[in-house]
């Protein structure tokens, strides 16, 4: 019978309880059990693909085309198991299927509350994936801090299915913070025990306090938190700062996180869990022999959570090089042609990355013809690839104006243009191509050299194609399309023959990069960084 564990969180958000949770379920995996994790959102957004990535970071994008949170990035970069829509649940999703219920007569006639309808919807989906008879264990992380108004329905669901699963069968972690006071020179309690205080008039009981903390936790201040939150001591666990996300599940070791919850749930402890590749992972990150600079080039630098699967991918392909990678980001509005040497100066390849609207268009297609005239490495991601295809069709094949529809709809030249099914689509929401798609690899192509293999599958998020009526052109002037599309002949992969690395994908390969299976392109493009930093 599935298990089901309960992330909440207390004091303040960000404190990392995706982390915990894809660290949890790595301990609980690398025991040999199935395990998967699913994110609760409070947000009354149906899913975060309409949300301004500085409101909430990337959107993260599933197999099977859901527009999720960044959490479940590092669900799938710590299991290497794919997600997918029913990982994800808004506020806004539970509200729209009750209500739609509700106007087919699903109620018949009763009055819809949040007490027992919003709740009953929201356990059903906690326990979805739970019944799909696949998991042993399902971690479920609720988004939003202990009281918040938003977040009540989610921690009263949780309080039902508690009472109806039993005692063994289900259990509740609280994340918190410890904070250290710095003029009193001690880490404080009463904030945590607030937060739980708040949880039990809920009636919700945590059975492991997990502590966010910038100092140990000495057993005096362990056996408080037990005393006044209702925890035994063992149950009281440090999550110290540490210097990457990849250190915490060693730590979650250290601390028998992942013994404590198996005790908890009535299940064996006999298996030790086997992190050789992960500590192998961990060994090569952290003694790199080499180091380059990187450059991406978007919109939404000022907060690098809106590039966090690119930030990771390079991490997974830095480690794979035994190199450090130094992301430098670069505002793409702040890019002209005058200043474009000046601000690439230094770097040792450069990443033109995903994004919407005409914002720092320009920049990014200076940036483009700098690399592409000087060759500097240079990989191109979604817009980063319509950007080179623009790029190349103003300054080589001389087509004056061209453009993508989307930046301008009186294009002469619109090399990037809107498939024909997109025309008539006016909402936002889900609208575009999303998910895993087939891509077919020519051979002799660097994209196939990369690839190791013809037959691909990435995942998208985009409206725009590139115009196959300009193929011909491209390919005669030396831009190769070397990865298509078999069902619907757009053009997946552009790259250039005579440049020694410039590849640009219409998918986004960096969500599909995890810490054993690192992303060939970025692991490619890290290598071709380094052999252009040792040739100068």
């Amino acid at each position: 019978m599935t298990k089901y564990i309960f992330v909440t969180g207390g004091v303040t958000s960000s404190l990392g309880k995706g982390i915990i949770a894809a660290s949890l379920a790595k301990l609980l995996q690398a025991r040999g059990l199935k395990v998967t994790i699913q994110k609760f959102d409070p947000y009354i957004n149906i899913d975060p693909g309409t949300l301004n990535p500085y409101e909430h970071g990337e959107c993260y994008v599933t197999e099977d085309g859901a527009e999720t949170d960044l959490d479940l990035g590092h669900y799938e970069r710590f299991l290497n198991v794919p997600t997918s829509q029913a990982n994800n649940v808004t506020t806004g999703r539970i509200y729209s299927h009750v209500i739609e219920q509700e106007r087919a007569g699903a109620y018949l006639g009763k009055t819809v509350q949040v007490v027992p309808h919003i709740t009953d919807e929201i356990k059903r989906r906690m326990l979805l994936l739970g019944q799909s008879g696949e998991y042993d264990i399902v971690i479920t992380e609720l988004g939003g801090t202990v009281g918040d108004i938003e977040s009540l329905p989610f921690i009263e669901a949780v309080r039902q299915l508690r009472w109806e699963l039993g005692n063994n069968d289900s259990l509740v972690i609280h994340l918190t913070l410890v904070p250290y006071l710095a003029a009193a020179g001690e880490l404080k309690t009463k904030p945590t025990q607030h937060s739980v205080k708040t949880l039990l008039e809920y009636g919700v009981q945590p059975d492991i306090l997990v502590c966010r903390t910038e100092h140990k936790l000495n057993n005096d201040i362990r056996k408080k938190l037990a005393l006044f939150c209702n925890v035994n001591i063992n149950a009281v666990v440090e999550s110290i700062d540490a210097p990457t996300i990849y250190d915490v599940p060693l730590n979650m070791l250290k601390e028998q996180l992942d013994k404590t919850v198996l005790a908890k749930l009535k299940l064996s402890t006999k298996n030790d869990p086997d992190l050789e590749n992960w500590k192998s992972f961990l060994g090569k990150l952290k003694n790199p022999t080499g180091e380059v600079n990187i450059g991406l080039v978007g919109k939404y630098v000022e907060l690098p959570d809106a590039y966090k699967s690119i930030a990771e991918a390079f991490i997974h392909a830095g480690a794979t090089n035994e190199t450090r990678v130094k992301v430098k980001y670069i505002a793409a509005e702040s890019v002209n042609q005058e200043n474009v040497g000046e601000k690439l100066k230094g770097l040792d390849g450069v990443l033109v990355a995903p994004g919407f609207g005409e914002r720092g268009l320009e920049g990014k297609l200076e940036t483009i013809r700098f690399v592409r005239e000087n060759k500097v490495p240079f990989f191109g991601i979604c817009l980063g690839m319509q950007c080179s295809v623009i790029e190349f069709g103003r300054n080589v094949l001389g087509l004056k104006g061209a453009n993508s529809f989307e930046m301008d709809e009186k294009t002469p030249h619109p090399v990037i243009n809107l498939m024909e099914e997109q025309k008539n689509i006016k909402n936002m929401g889900g609208t575009m191509r999303l998910g895993a798609y087939d891509c077919e690899i020519k051979k002799g192509t660097k994209a196939f050299g990369i690839y190791g293999k013809s037959k691909i599958s990435e995942r998208h998020r985009h409206r725009y194609e590139f115009n196959n009526e300009y193929l011909k052109d491209y390919e005669k002037a030396g831009m190769i399309a070397s990865g298509i599309n078999p069902t619907t002949g757009l053009v997946e992969i552009v790259e250039l023959k005579d440049h020694p690395f410039f590849v640009a994908g219409q998918f986004h390969p960096e969500l599909k990069s995890t810490v054993v299976n690192p992303h060939p392109l970025f692991v490619s493009f890290v290598a071709a960084a380094l052999a252009n930093k040792k040739s100068q």
